[in-house]
C-alpha cells in the first residue's frame, strides 16, 4: 500500500512539474486600431510579446483570417525573459471598415493566441484630412467692452 501511494505521489509531482515548465507569451497589445487608412497603401503593425515562462517559446505558425492580411514572425526560439514579435500587414485594397485576425500557434502554455487589426480604409484625400492636425483658430482681435458705472 505504501508503494502504491508513493508511486501515485511521485507521478503527481512529475506531472505537476512538467506542466509548470512551459513558455508563456505575454503580448503588450492584442488589438491594434489603425484608424483611417489610405486606400491602396498597405499598413503594418508589429505585435511584441515577452516570454514570461520558464521554457523557450517557438512560434510554429501565424494564420491570417483572409488573404488581405500577411503575418510574419521570427522562427528562432524566444528564451525566457526575452522579447519576440509577430508582424501583420493589411493590404487596404477595399474601402470600408475592416476587422481582421491573426492566429498565432506556438508551444506556449496557451497554444494559440488571436491578434486583431482594425480600422477603416478611405479614399486618399479623406485619409490625409483625417491624419492632419486640426488647424489652429485665428486669434480674434481684442474686443473692447464698455462697462457702465
Amino acid at each position: 500500500m505504501k508503494k502504491i501511494f508513493s508511486l501515485i505521489v511521485a507521478l503527481f509531482v512529475f506531472v505537476a512539474v512538467s506542466y509548470a515548465q512551459k513558455g508563456v507569451l505575454k503580448f503588450t497589445q492584442e488589438t491594434h486600431d489603425f484608424g483611417k487608412v489610405e486606400q491602396g497603401k498597405p499598413v503594418t503593425y508589429v505585435f511584441e510579446f515577452k516570454n514570461t515562462g520558464t521554457d523557450p517559446v517557438v512560434i510554429n505558425d501565424a494564420q491570417a483570417s483572409c488573404g488581405c492580411t500577411k503575418p510574419s514572425f521570427s522562427r528562432e526560439p524566444v528564451m525566457p525573459g526575452k522579447v519576440g514579435s509577430v508582424s501583420a500587414t493589411y493590404n487596404a485594397a477595399s474601402a470600408g471598415p475592416f476587422n481582421k485576425s491573426v492566429t498565432v500557434t506556438s508551444n506556449a502554455e496557451a497554444g494559440q493566441t488571436v491578434l486583431y487589426l482594425k480600422g477603416e480604409v478611405v479614399a486618399a484625400g479623406a485619409a490625409e484630412t483625417a491624419a492632419a492636425p486640426a488647424s489652429t483658430p485665428s486669434k480674434d482681435k481684442k474686443k473692447s467692452t464698455k462697462t457702465s458705472r
